[in-house]
């Protein structure tokens, strides 16, 4: 069976031998004549027309009022995190099924995340489980403007979901909750560059949102994020404190606050342009692989249902994960969930062995050394998605 799959994926990609990744970047467009054309105005670091209008294009797209790039999807989180009031000694409410990125901002900013459960429909923060994680763990501060933790009594200073493997999470349930608390929502949407929800892009429900670029990513500027606005104000505070908080001078240096070296250069946002022109054409490819993975599966269960009808062959127990309801999903990374750990272990082992590269979850934050002693809620979905989930090659297809 696992031969099966592996002859699939072959067949699909077009590549009967040889190492297949997991998700490949595709520069098929004007990539190399942004770069030139960078590299002739020798304007290749933090200051130039490619990052302006990698900002203004990638607002247009998303739906944001205002985008504001970073060197990389983390400095992103954090400076999002900072911006609308993260500090240290506070606590985030995030999902322990993520990538250490997210966990490690809230680090950053001296505050500690609280891990709370996943719905096994989206891979994302379950609003049930934060609501209930809420109700029975917060009590109102004296002064009524903000939660505060029964067991640490610390402040709840912000929410950060995450859209796993491109999946929208219940995002509008998450803010709603969030707003009655006073609790600040920051998306992390770095996978989810394409997805809607409720035919509104991710990204664009919270307080700020964040997108990443990483060379592994739907859209790649070799490295590179960027934060998405709905308040031009804050936009404009973000834009200078990557900036070194800077104050424009014709020579003179001055600084009104403590910044970050977080600006995108303007190589990286002409290799970004240039992906950006070809983002529909990723998005309607990798869809249709999706299909033919769900089609792929649903025929290779309905076989081994026939099979074990006459008796010639186990159960197969596999599962791809289709998009959310009301979602419409980049598919960033397919996934497939296998009967349990060990079956995952061997088709993982099984896969790699032949040159076909899948990968498992990521392990849980709160099972790593680091954060093993934040606090958590019931993780029931998290563990099971974390011990049965496989991402299957998903680069784009010419």
């Amino acid at each position: 069976m696992f031969s099966q799959i592996v002859g699939f994926i072959r067949e699909l990609y077009k590549q009967p031998e040889g190492f297949i990744p997991l998700h490949a970047p595709l520069f098929d467009g004007n990539e190399k004549q942004y770069l030139n054309e960078c590299v002739d105005t020798t304007y290749v670091s933090s200051i130039g027309e490619f990052v302006n209008k990698f900002e203004d294009k990638i607002a247009d797209f998303t739906g944001a009022k205002k985008a504001v790039s970073c060197v990389n999807g983390t400095s992103a989180l954090h400076l999002a995190l900072k911006l609308v009031g993260v500090e240290p000694a506070t606590e985030v409410l995030t999902q322990p099924l993520t990538f250490i990125a997210t966990a490690n901002a809230i680090t950053y900013c001296g505050a500690k995340p609280i891990f709370i459960d996943v719905d096994k429909d989206t891979l994302g923060l379950s609003p049930v489980a934060l609501k209930k994680w809420i109700e029975e763990n917060t009590i109102l501060s004296k002064n009524g403007k903000y939660l505060i933790n029964k067991t640490t009594k610390k402040r709840i200073t912000a929410c950060l979901p995450m859209h796993t493997f491109g999946h929208p999470c219940k995002i509008d349930e998450i803010v709603e909750i969030c707003n009655s608390y006073s609790i600040p929502v920051v998306e992390d949407a770095a996978e989810s560059l394409g997805s809607y929800y409720k035919r509104k892009h991710t990204g664009t429900f919270g307080k700020i949102g964040i997108l990443s670029f990483n060379g592994n990513k739907i859209l790649t500027t070799g490295g590179g994020g960027m934060l998405l606005f709905n308040d031009e104000n804050l936009a404009k505070k973000a834009k200078h404190l990557t900036m070194q908080a800077k104050i424009p001078h014709q020579w003179d240096f001055i600084h009104d606050s403590i910044g970050y070296n977080y600006r995108m250069p303007n190589l990286n946002a002409a290799l970004g342009l240039a992906q950006l022109e070809q983002l529909q054409f990723f998005l309607k490819s990798k869809r249709k692989t999706a299909e033919k993975y769900k089609t792929f599966f649903s025929k290779l269960i309905e076989k081994s249902k026939s099979n074990l009808s006459t008796g010639n062959d186990d159960e197969l127990n596999i599962s791809f994960f289709s998009e959310p309801a009301n979602a419409k999903s980049n598919y960033w990374l397919n996934a497939i969930f296998m009967k349990n750990k060990k079956e995952r272990d061997r088709f993982l082992k099984y896969t790699n062995d032949n040159g076909v590269m899948t990968r498992p979850a990521w392990h849980l934050i709160n099972t790593l050394s680091m954060y093993k002693d934040c606090q958590v809620s019931e993780l029931k979905n998290s563990i099971e998605i974390s011990n049965r989930l496989v991402n299957l090659p998903s680069s784009v297809i010419k």
